[in-house]
């Protein structure tokens, strides 16, 4: 609920909506913490933590949905300050949950585990933790628990 609260502009007229709330589809709290639970997913498959992932890797982009991501990716910090600015945390939630929505695609077209050679994996592997971090800290200055599994 609180996310539902927060997605939504404070000019904007709220309708409660509790199916829409708790959904797994569109912008909603439960879809982003399903895609944090999808991502240490992968890491618990990799026998890693997302924390070693980082460090020492670089990220190599190859495809176009690893640039999409990366590059919003960069935006983060940019999307604070603007939030912080104008008290406005509705657009913080909207960019996490863009954030989410190019992980998503990420994750279907570019494989994470299976990629060939180890140095793509670590790539992709380290662009994973990335978003896991960007995630879970957005979630959590929303105040919006990040459950470890779904």
């Amino acid at each position: 609920m609180k996310y539902a609260d927060l997605s939504t502009a404070r000019e904007s007229a709220y309708v409660f909506d509790w199916d829409r709330m708790i959904s797994f589809r569109g912008n909603t709290g439960p879809y982003l913490q399903y895609a944090t639970a999808r991502i240490r997913s992968i890491f618990r498959r990799a026998g890693a933590g997302a924390d070693q992932e980082i460090r020492g890797s670089q990220i190599a982009v190859v495809a176009g949905p690893e640039r999409a991501l990366a590059l919003k990716l960069l935006g983060f910090g940019a999307t604070l300050t603007g939030v912080g600015e104008t008290a406005e945390p509705h657009r913080l939630c909207a960019y996490l949950f863009d954030v989410a929505s190019l992980f998503t695609t990420f994750y279907e077209e570019c494989p994470v585990l299976k990629a060939e050679p180890a140095g793509l994996r670590a790539s992709r592997l380290a662009l994973c933790a990335l978003t896991l971090g960007v995630l879970t800290t957005g979630l959590g200055l929303l105040g919006v628990p990040v459950p470890e599994r779904m």
